[in-house]
């Protein structure tokens, strides 16, 4: 009698756990079915036909906006197909332009990773000929910076060696109330925040040329105390990214300086 019993609750503990995996199997297929997010026909092989380029990802069902398991899928008349992983991110955005200088276009992706006005993750890619490769986007700007004596700050680009002073009386009650400085002389050396790129976008930069141009916020004692920012121009030839100039703003400045 306990031989069969213990058949019987095993039998049964078997049954629950197999019904179990396949709940929990069936849901987590649907929280990662693949959805068409975007689709393009654009000839970015350059043999003068029109490749179909479509980005899937699957939605995660906690967070409806926020893709993972994103992929780019090209396929050309003939059947030929290729496949593009990315990271994580919410909704992709495609932009098709010949970056490379090679007179064919490239893909160029932008997938914001915090939503709306934060950060993203760029890729750029060249499918000429029909085959994959990974071209890079430019790293952000390397830049030393620190806060000075009598609330101001300095900024040193290791690109090009510029360096930009920031004055920033019109915050000295706040830089005091919050330790940073003390009668006008720091507490302590304390750098700035240099975030990484907010945007990074194609434009014109030589004639028809087309390259791209970075934006990188500056924030002084926090994130949100935003002083500026600073935009890099880009070019790609010789086979990298050349940096062609750059330009600082303050918050009060729409014109920026060089």
């Amino acid at each position: 009698m306990k031989k069969e019993l213990f058949f019987l609750v095993s039998a049964f503990f078997f049954m629950s756990m197999t019904a179990i995996t396949v709940v929990y199997a069936v849901e987590e297929e649907a929280k990662e079915k693949s959805e068409i997010i975007a689709e393009s026909d654009v000839d970015v092989s350059g043999d003068g036909v029109a490749e179909n380029i479509v980005v899937k990802g699957s939605i995660l069902e906690e967070n409806e906006s926020l893709y993972k398991n994103v992929t780019i899928h090209l396929s050309d008349p003939n059947g030929q197909k290729q496949k593009i992983a990315l990271e994580d991110g919410f909704k992709p955005k495609l932009t098709f332009r010949d970056l490379n200088q090679d007179g064919v276009k490239d893909i160029y992706v932008a997938i914001p990773t915090h939503g709306s006005g934060g950060v993203s993750n760029y890729y750029l890619y060249t499918a000429k000929d029909f085959q994959i490769t990974d071209l890079t986007v430019p790293d952000p700007l390397v830049i030393q910076s620190q806060f000075l004596n009598g609330y101001k700050a300095k900024i040193t680009i290791e690109d090009n060696n510029k360096t930009h002073k920031f004055n920033l009386k019109n915050r000295a009650e706040e830089y005091e109330n919050s330790g940073l400085y003390f009668q006008g002389k720091m507490n302590e050396p304390t750098e700035l925040m240099i975030h990484a790129y907010s945007k990074l976008e194609p434009v014109k930069v030589r004639g028809k040329k087309v390259g791209l141009r970075g934006t990188q916020q500056i924030s002084g004692a926090y994130n949100a105390d935003l002083i500026g920012k600073i935009e890099s121009t880009w070019i790609y030839q010789n086979g990298k990214w050349e940096l062609l100039r750059t330009k600082v703003f303050e918050t009060s400045d729409e014109k920026g300086k060089e």
